[in-house]
């Protein structure tokens, strides 16, 4: 998207001049997408972080935002999760994690998986090949991607573009938990991956006014406390689901892990933003078990609605736009 030295010098003097922050802070914004234009020039000729490719699985399910610490903090609570090990990602966003793990290096393990998403970064990735950033403007860096496309897959379901229920513009983990058993049951794919968008903010489990409480975070209107515990509220939405997926899927290899962790205030970060290095963003759980189908459950919805939605509403509701 933005690579562009003219945009990014007009962008950073904007904020030089602006009041946003003490000086320090604004020069030091400015140089950080100098930063970011070395990490991602650096990223698409050399693998930073480990690819999902590299290891063993035939079911990747992927909780989107996920922190190792947090879901040590849940493991007691669910049987099949034994022990949590890590790796560091290949993105800090998805919109970086996922044109650098799809690439035309894994094509023939891309042929052998279907993707199972309700992440929206899909469309532009492999449709359109738009690449990050998203909003701001880098000085330089990689205008194209080796990411394959959307046909490159055994299969590619798009939950995001369907209307399900949807809380703010998003799917809710019922909704891929019953795409994935169907194709499970139905399609004869090597490879599964189940990409959840949780415990991604906001979280609808949330009162009013909590629900997307990063910014009240960031401003000190409430504490790290009530807000972590928000984000382990919503991680075990999503963890109850994922139980109920292993129980009604045959793979023998099963990994659970994510694309990018979550910032709490370390060093100045919240949430995620491109080329954090922080290890609470880059380092993501890796953990192993295994699914067996007893058919306990079955999907109560077989079949797509037609209804779409556009990306853009559905990356607005994640608060990217």
């Amino acid at each position: 998207m933005p690579v562009s030295f003219s945009q990014w010098m007009r962008e950073s003097v904007d904020h030089l001049r602006s009041d946003d922050g003490p000086l320090p802070k604004r020069v030091v914004r400015s140089l950080y997408f100098v930063y970011v234009s070395m990490l991602l020039e650096t990223a698409t000729r050399t693998q930073i972080g480990t690819n999902v490719y590299d290891r063993e699985w035939d079911l990747l399910i992927i909780l989107d935002a996920c922190r190792v610490d947090a879901i040590e903090a849940v493991a007691p609570e669910y049987e099949f999760i034994e022990t949590v090990d890590s790796i560091r990602s290949v993105g800090s966003t998805s919109f970086e994690w996922m044109p650098l793990t799809f690439t035309s290096e894994y094509a023939d393990e891309i042929a052998k998986t279907t993707y199972i998403t309700g992440n929206p970064y899909t469309e532009a990735v492999f449709e359109h090949k738009d690449h990050p950033p998203v909003r701001d403007a880098i000085p330089f860096g990689p205008t194209e991607y080796d990411a394959v496309d959307p046909d490159d897959f055994a299969h590619l379901e798009e939950l995001w573009k369907y209307e399900q229920d949807a809380d703010f513009n998003r799917k809710p983990p019922r909704f891929t938990t019953d795409r994935a058993i169907s194709s499970a049951r139905t399609r004869d794919s090597e490879k599964l991956i189940v990409h959840y968008m949780y415990p991604h903010n906001p979280f609808p489990l949330a009162e009013e006014g909590l629900q997307k409480p990063f910014d009240k975070l960031k401003s000190g209107a409430v504490s790290r406390e009530t807000v972590w515990d928000l984000y382990l509220e919503n991680l075990r939405y999503v963890l109850d689901d994922v139980e109920l997926l292993l129980e009604n899927v045959d793979k023998d290899r099963v990994a659970i892990t994510a694309d990018h962790g979550e910032a709490f205030g370390e060093y100045g970060f919240y949430k995620h933003i491109i080329g954090c290095p922080l290890p609470c963003v880059r380092r993501v759980p890796w953990i192993r078990t295994s699914a067996t189908d007893t058919e306990s459950y079955q999907p109560e919805q077989e079949e797509l609605p037609s209804q779409t939605v556009s990306v853009e509403d559905r990356l607005e509701g994640l608060g990217y736009l």
